[in-house]
Formats: C-alpha cells, sequence, structure tokens
C-alpha cells in the first residue's frame, strides 16, 4: 500500500504544479529551461506512474473491501467508457471534438474514474480511481480560473475526429474482447 501511496504523490504532485503553483513552475522552466523543466516533469510522471501501477497490482488482490457494488453497476461503467477511449485520442488529434470539450483528456479521466469506482469498492480501487477523479475535477474547475496556454500541436480537422472515433471504438471493443483481462487481468465480459 505505501509503494500506491507513493506514487500517488509523487504523480499527481508532479501534475499539480500548475493548479497549485504556476507561478513557481514559470520561473523554474525559465530558469532552467523548457526542455530540462520538461524533462525532469516527464521523468518524475513516470517514476510516480510506475509506482502507483505497481503498487496498485500489488495490493488490489488483498486490500480490505468497503463496498460492494449492485451488478447493474457494470452496466453503467461500460457504457462510460465508450466515449473516454475517443476524448482520450481526441486529447492527442486536435480537431472539433477537441475543440468543444476543450479538455478531452480530463474528461476521459473523470469517466475512467467513475466507471471504475462503479464497480470496484477496495480501499485500494477507492484511492487509486477516487484519487484520479477528484484530481481531475479539481484541474477542470482551475481550468477555468487560469489563463490559458497556447495550444501546441497541428491545426485542427475533421480527420482527426474520424481518427479519434474510430480508433476509440476499436480500442474499446479491443478492450470489452480481451485486451482489459490480457492487460490488467480482469475481465470485463463474463466472470
Amino acid at each position: 500500500m505505501n509503494k500506491l501511496i507513493l506514487g500517488l504523490v509523487a504523480f499527481f504532485g508532479v501534475h499539480s504544479i500548475s493548479l497549485l503553483a504556476v507561478d513557481w513552475r514559470n520561473r523554474i522552466a525559465q530558469r532552467l529551461g523548457t526542455r530540462t523543466w520538461q524533462g525532469i516533469y516527464s521523468i518524475a510522471s513516470l517514476l510516480g506512474f510506475f509506482l502507483l501501477v505497481s503498487g496498485y497490482r500489488a495490493t488490489r488482490a488483498t486490500a480490505a473491501l468497503l463496498y460492494v457494488s449492485p451488478a447493474w453497476c457494470r452496466y453503467i461503467a461500460v457504457v462510460l467508457m465508450l466515449p473516454a477511449f475517443t476524448l482520450a485520442l481526441a486529447s492527442v488529434l486536435p480537431g472539433r471534438i477537441k475543440a468543444r470539450v476543450r479538455h478531452p483528456l480530463l474528461l476521459a479521466t473523470m469517466l475512467w474514474a467513475l466507471a471504475h469506482l462503479l464497480t470496484n469498492g477496495s480501499v485500494t480501487d477507492v484511492l487509486l480511481f477516487g484519487t484520479f477523479l477528484a484530481w481531475s475535477v479539481a484541474v477542470r474547475i482551475s481550468l477555468d480560473r487560469r489563463p490559458g496556454r497556447p495550444a501546441l500541436g497541428f491545426s485542427g480537422s475533421a480527420a482527426n475526429d474520424a481518427i479519434a472515433v474510430i480508433a476509440g471504438i476499436a480500442l474499446y471493443v479491443a478492450f470489452l474482447l480481451g485486451l482489459h483481462a490480457w492487460w490488467i487481468g480482469v475481465p470485463i465480459l463474463g466472470a
């Protein structure tokens, strides 16, 4: 459990710098240089992510159960995950989806976390998915209150939207049909 908590603190600590200390972040990035700052940020994020994933895997089977969801919650979770894949892809494929939703990765993260909280009630699950949900909501609220940063990447296109939708549905189907069971160890359909 300590590894999971350390991973959550490291991952969300780094990702919360813009939320809590944007001026400090800007000063450090200017002093170190943008590339150096991005490198440090990326390494710290990856280390935190590795710790939270490995900590989750190590504790999920033995964690105390806080609640058991009704069976129908699985259906809601399956429905919530369909747009999550498309939104996550739209966050890196500029188009109308990204422009309309504004922060599609945050919305995808909220849907993903909520879907998993509906179906998983152990202490480990609530720590992992609850932290992702709370952080995503807090960041979404804060984005309305801070100055925007210039968008990076290519100009949007309808082709990017089509790619996000088609690839999102393909990933969704792959996860339903066994990728989730193979990668995460938990089947979505069936047992």
